[in-house]
């Protein structure tokens, strides 16, 4: 279903006090109701006299394979979803948008999770992120930790302090203070403190979260140009200064999409999925020990759902892909039809990045200068080393980079 479809929904938002908690703008739209959906807790908290001739039906399981059914059945009629706090927290209601668009959701809102959590620890919203682990990846975690930083992590069960407490001890954030809040809002509000080691065989509650305020290890930048031992390789790897330099060219944007075309490590598509808010990475390998190495540095460096491994060669693995924002080809580049398919790829504005090491490859790329402009750059770096009981310089292998910005029609036809 898209943006078109007919289904409206409106999602109420209940807090941990029940059907008492609701608002009454959430109360009117429940008893107009002819469908309400939600889970089993929720539908129980919902007396049959405030939905008098509302049908009332759980959620599928799985939830996102049954979801378009669900609501094709229901088209036509009045549909409310009911739904933990804030839906567009980590909930059906952002679930729903994506499925039928803005304009066909209506949510009504109670106090999120997140913002009891920050009023009960008295952190300013300002001075702490959300991190959500709900259906996702635990190691998503390891890209927010850093010496000070103050997190709300979204669990969704009862092993997720633990789970968060792993994470913590195995990143060297031992003794990151640990906070665990459920039922937040209710007559049961719990909290329980003490540290990530003290933690690790805790259970939390269905309904809580985890604050942690992180002590103990630095922790990774989240700037490009992360230390070459961050990076599991077999020596496919572009090396720091380099790497800096690639990224620095690619200029990641909020939400766009990197091909890493011959991706080594994964380190170029890895940094550039750190980097800015919703970036995301199809690192494309025809190596499968690189690739799993790859998923292995993804998950290592918190980006497992953000790097998306593609094994196979370019040009032929790079059919049918998501159109790419910026495409980085680290390897591969004199192979007949990889730059032109990734060139084609790219939108206007879009930007290509390539390197070479090889003589062969580095005559490509001066030709693609010649036809498409752009900037041709070659790095030389030295970096010092022992010789014998004195240091020296030791010169890493040079590297040409080609940049190259997609002109639009318009400055195509200008020139």
């Amino acid at each position: 279903m898209g943006p078109e479809a007919r289904v409206r929904v409106t999602v109420v938002g209940v807090g941990a006090g029940g059907w008492a908690s609701v608002d009454p703008a959430g109360r009117g739209a429940v008893h107009g109701a002819d469908v309400l959906l939600g889970g089993p807790r929720h539908l129980a908290m919902v007396p049959e006299a405030a939905a008098p001739a509302a049908i009332r039906e759980t959620w599928p399981s799985p939830l996102l394979d049954g979801l378009d059914a669900l609501l094709e059945r229901h088209d036509g009629r009045n549909v409310v979803a009911l739904a933990s706090g804030d839906p567009m927290v980590s909930g059906i209601g952002s679930t729903l948008v994506r499925r039928l668009g803005p304009d066909a959701v209506r949510v009504l809102p109670a106090v999120s999770s997140a913002a009891l959590a920050r009023a009960r620890m008295g952190w300013p919203a300002e001075d702490c992120a959300v991190v959500t682990l709900v259906g996702r990846d635990t190691d998503r975690l390891r890209r927010h930790l850093a010496r000070g930083r103050r997190l709300i992590v979204l669990t969704g069960d009862a092993d997720g302090p633990a789970a968060v407490a792993r994470v913590l001890v195995d990143e060297g954030f031992g003794a990151s203070a640990m906070t665990l809040l459920a039922e937040l809002g209710g007559p049961a509000e719990s909290r329980r403190d003490g540290t990530a080691d003290g933690m690790l065989g805790v259970e939390g509650a269905a309904l809580g979260l985890v604050c942690v305020e992180c002590r103990g290890a630095q922790g990774y930048s989240r700037f490009p140009g992360l230390p070459d031992d961050a990076f599991e390789n077999d020596g496919q790897l572009s090396r720091r200064p380099i790497r800096a330099a690639a990224v620095s060219a690619l200029a990641p944007r909020p939400g766009e999409l990197l091909w890493d075309v011959g991706a080594g490590a994964g380190s170029v598509g890895i940094e550039w999925a750190r980097g800015a808010s919703g970036c995301r990475t199809l690192a494309i390998e025809r190596d499968a020990g690189r690739a799993d190495a790859v998923r292995r540095n993804a998950a290592r460096l918190g980006v497992p759902d953000l790097v998306t491994v593609v094994e196979g060669a370019a040009p032929d693995a790079l059919a049918g892909l998501e159109r790419p924002d910026a495409v980085f080809v680290g390897g591969g580049g004199s192979r007949p039809g990889v730059l032109e398919a990734c060139w084609a790829a790219v939108p206007a504005g879009g930007r290509l990045v390539a390197h070479a090491v090889t003589l062969e490859t580095q005559a490509v790329l001066a030709e693609w200068h010649r036809a498409h402009g752009g900037e041709l750059l070659r790095y030389a770096v030295d970096v010092a080393g022992p010789i014998g009981t004195f240091t020296g310089w030791e010169p890493m292998r040079p590297v040409v980079q080609w940049c190259g910005v997609k002109p639009t029609a318009a400055e195509e036809n200008r020139k």
